[in-house]
């Protein structure tokens, strides 16, 4: 090989291993063999993630929570990192709150029963008309045995546990119920979940009188706190990171009842008569089960439709803002 070739091939043989660490600078990566053939990104390109606000005062329903104490100051911020980084989750709840608030704090105030129990539906159900393991379904998560107990029709046609109105009023009984029992709101917010029976037992057996004092199970124990955290974030949400526009949230949408006291062969045909589809009248009228309404008896019904125009999303803006 001539002394030019040999030149010519060190020179070609440098320039490739400049090149190679060039390649491996820019996209930055580790030489192949270390710890991770990936290296990390630089730590400034890394959203901050930031420990929660913890407020130095807090209440519910006007009763004082003992943030002096270490286990509900740190229970208090799980449920507050929970909520304030499960980003989509909580979101969609500002979204659906502003659709169904309304509804619920006009029949809490009829029934003097504190707004902070609008954020109970909120963790029993996340506002959707979901069912439990345990068979409660609704806003409020209503027993079959609860429901009925307090009035409410629950069959294979008719399940009023999904009509928000009437599920509101049941749990403003129970909840005044509970009130009545205990003198606190808190513990009454505690029976809601584990039930009175237990609540009592347990106060008694621990020789306690308030809910922060309780050792319960872990869903009872995360239940208040759950409240808490999203009575925190919903009244200050841009100090959790939520920054959102009115507009931005589901508006809410005029409705007119109809009053039925007969059979509804087809609730198909009933919500065509009536200029809406069939999806829209089950979405205002969940507690319909069936594709038709039985009314042997010829009860009393008020079947919800929205007003006309009002399905257009265009509309409702225009309304919501007018408001």
């Amino acid at each position: 090989m001539s002394k030019n070739k040999f030149i010519c091939l060190i020179l070609v043989v440098i320039l490739s291993i400049l090149a190679i660490v060039f390649i491996f600078q820019a996209f930055g990566l580790k030489e192949v063999g270390g710890d991770n053939d990936i290296k990390r990104p630089d730590r400034r390109q890394i959203p901050p993630v930031y420990n929660v606000l913890i407020p130095k005062k807090l209440n519910f329903c006007g009763e004082p929570v003992p943030m002096d104490m270490f286990l509900v100051r740190e229970f208090l911020e799980r449920e507050l990192t929970s909520n304030s980084y499960f980003h989509s989750s909580t979101l969609m709840l500002f979204k659906r709150t502003n659709r169904w608030f309304p509804i619920i704090e006009t029949i809490l105030e009829k029934n003097n029963i504190p707004l902070d129990f609008k954020y109970l539906a909120v963790i029993e159900s996340n506002l959707e008309n979901s069912v439990s393991p345990a068979g409660a379904a609704g806003f409020w998560q209503i027993l079959p045995t609860t429901a009925r107990e307090y009035g409410l029709e629950v069959n294979n046609g008719i399940d009023e546990r999904y009509h928000l109105e009437k599920a509101t009023e049941v749990a403003c009984k129970y909840l005044q119920k509970s009130f009545d029992n205990y003198g606190s709101w808190t513990l009454a917010a505690a029976a809601y979940n584990a039930g009175n029976t237990k609540i009592t037992k347990s106060l008694s057996e621990q020789l306690v009188d308030n809910y922060y004092d309780l050792l319960l199970n872990q869903e009872t124990e995360r239940y208040i706190f759950r409240i808490l955290a999203i009575k925190t974030i919903f009244e200050n949400p841009k100090q959790y990171g939520f920054y959102f526009e009115n507009r931005e949230l589901f508006p809410p949408i005029p409705t007119r009842n109809i009053e039925v006291n007969q059979t509804i062969p087809s609730l198909v045909n009933f919500a065509q008569e009536n200029k809406i589809t069939y999806k829209v009248l089950k979405y205002f009228n969940p507690w319909l089960r069936k594709e038709s309404l039985p009314n042997n008896s010829k009860k009393t019904y008020y079947i919800k439709v929205p007003l006309e125009g009002y399905t257009n999303y265009s509309k409702l803006l225009r309304a919501d803002q007018l408001d």
